[in-house]
């Protein structure tokens, strides 16, 4: 160990140490007192509802913990965007849960409220594993209503995949644990199941007031839409708890019958620890994302045994490829390397840069692996494509074509990590998540952008000069640094993995150390689905 490696372990120790601190700050919802409303209410919290219905003492994932943060500032905040997602297992079963948080706002839906509910149905669509509905909510957050009512991706998209899982086999069971009303009432309904807590939960188009206002009608609540008027009147549901326990204990029963399905069958055997300390992650990765390091290493401690078999090791050097197992499950891995590399010709290239043979080699990988049927993890670190007239006369956007062609048309299940820098093209070709991974999750030493905050700045800062120029006005040397301080800082702000996190444009932010499982996890899942196409990669310009 040298002093370079102890001052990179205390800056990313620092960054774990500030997620986890975010982490506990976001898991208290809507705040103390909310939550003591929440149980002299005689119902549990949402995070209470799902640590009691996922098995004790078994792994479990959470989806979107830092969606919508700093987001909702002017409303009040929305941690997590009001709503806790998790993939658990019920009964052994590995299912997705959904569960409303009340201490939020009531449980009403915001824009991003919606875009992540959507994003754990997509989760259970693409796995074919069941979702389970904990249900407590205002419903639509109205000053925001054009923000998440007509659109294709907005809240009657919940609705239009309730049906498209129903008709497609993958369970649903929703318990109606509070508030439940107006559009937000279809959800439980259109799953294949449906509970109701007495006394506390209700189902209705309109509540009383609004009954009152559009019809005349006197009517209490509980008498409209309650457990005993839906089990007992309208048929609407179809099991009746007497509190939250009894309907997650419910819930537990109908999983645990559930019959079986085919498997995808990836190849898995025992799982092993990697051999290499998987702590010296922290060393490893430098606290510059312009510093360079051997992403090689980094593979060496997070796969099993460290053991990883490279495909065409000596060619195409910037981008890492080959085969390994995480716990227990084969992988074919394909990583930015970030190392300064020298050609036999004495080139040297620079690390985190995909040049032409190095997406032709992750061309060629990728399809091996579709092939072999093998769920494939990209770990990012990277900048872009090599730009330059060299690398154009030898046909770079050809080359960088069909890397982004064998990506999107892989049918193995993908899985992203973004270690370090993620800018422009090479977020896509290196499965960003406009690529349909399984799962992406980010380090918190990750940056995404079309660009790094500091070349981004010199280009917005020329831009801005010749407009000024063109008025007859010119910056003093203080007021372009100030302008470019001012421009970066902004720009930093958008390129932070938490900005990225709040709009899902990640699944999560994880502790390096939680790598092995979100990654094993998400091939758990996917195992669920069989692979139902071929791999085509349709025409290329070869």
């Amino acid at each position: 160990m040298n002093i370079e490696f102890n001052k990179n372990e205390d800056h990313n120790k620092m960054l774990v140490s500030g997620l986890k601190k975010r982490l506990s700050r976001i898991k208290q919802g809507g705040g103390k007192a909310r939550i003591e409303k929440q149980h002299a209410q005689g119902k549990m919290t949402a995070r209470e509802r799902v640590a009691y219905i996922l098995d004790k003492g078994t792994e479990q994932i959470e989806i979107g913990a830092l969606a919508a943060e700093g987001m909702y500032e002017k409303e009040g905040g929305c941690p997590s965007a009001g709503v806790v997602v998790v993939m658990g297992k019920i009964k052994g079963r590995l299912c997705i849960v959904v569960a409303n948080d009340a201490t939020v706002k009531a449980g009403a839906w915001f824009p991003m409220t919606a875009k992540k509910n959507l994003r754990a149905q997509e989760i259970a669509i693409e796995n074919k594993i069941p979702i389970v509905y904990l249900v407590d909510s205002a419903g639509v957050f109205l000053p925001m209503q054009d923000q998440i009512f007509p659109d294709k991706e907005h809240f009657g998209r919940i609705f239009r995949n309730n049906a498209i899982m129903s008709s497609m086999g993958i369970p649903q069971i929703a318990a109606v644990m509070g508030s439940c009303v107006a559009g937000g009432a279809y959800l439980p309904i259109m799953s294949d199941e449906a509970l109701i807590v007495d006394k506390t939960g209700s189902i209705f188009l309109a509540g009383s007031y609004l009954v009152k206002a559009a019809i005349g009608e006197d009517v209490d609540n509980e008498t409209l839409g309650g457990a005993t008027t839906h089990c007992e009147i309208s048929g609407v549901t179809d099991y009746k708890a007497k509190d939250d326990a009894h309907a997650l204990d419910t819930i537990k029963k109908l999983i645990d019958k559930l019959g079986s399905n085919p498997e995808a069958g990836f190849s898995r055997v025992k799982a092993e620890k990697p051999k290499e300390k998987t702590e010296d992650i922290f060393g490893l990765i430098p606290d510059s994302r312009t510093e360079p390091y051997d992403m090689l290493e980094v593979i060496k401690r997070l796969v099993d045994n460290s053991d990883f078999e490279q495909y065409k090791a000596g060619f195409g050097k910037t981008i890492l490829t080959g085969y390994a197992r995480i716990d227990g499950w084969a992988v074919g891995i394909v990583a930015n390397q970030r190392k300064v590399i020298k050609t036999k010709k004495g080139e040297m290239r620079f690390g985190g840069v995909i040049y032409s043979d190095s997406a032709d080699k992750a061309t060629r990988f990728i399809a091996n692996c579709n092939q072999k049927k093998i769920p494939l993890v990209f770990l990012q670190d990277v900048t872009g494509f090599m730009v330059g007239s060299k690398s154009e006369h030898g046909g770079i956007i050809k080359d960088g074509a069909k890397m982004v062609n064998a990506v999107s048309n892989s049918v193995v299940p993908k899985f992203t990590v973004i270690v370090g820098n993620s800018y422009g093209a090479g977020n896509y070709a290196m499965c960003g998540k406009a690529y349909d991974p399984r799962l992406i999750v980010s380090w918190p030493s990750a940056a995404l952008a079309v660009m790094s905050g500091n070349s981004a700045a010199k280009v917005l800062l020329q831009i801005e000069k010749a407009s000024l120029k063109k008025k007859g006005e010119e910056l003093s040397a203080k007021d372009e640094e100030a302008l470019f301080k001012k421009i970066k800082d902004r720009y930093d702000d958008q390129i932070s993995p938490y900005y990225g996190a709040a709009r899902l444009w990640t699944d999560a932010i994880i502790d390096p150390m939680d790598t092995r499982k979100w990654i094993s996890m998400g091939i758990e899942a996917a195992n669920h689905a069989p692979i139902e196409k071929a791999f085509n990669m349709g025409v290329l310009q070869v």
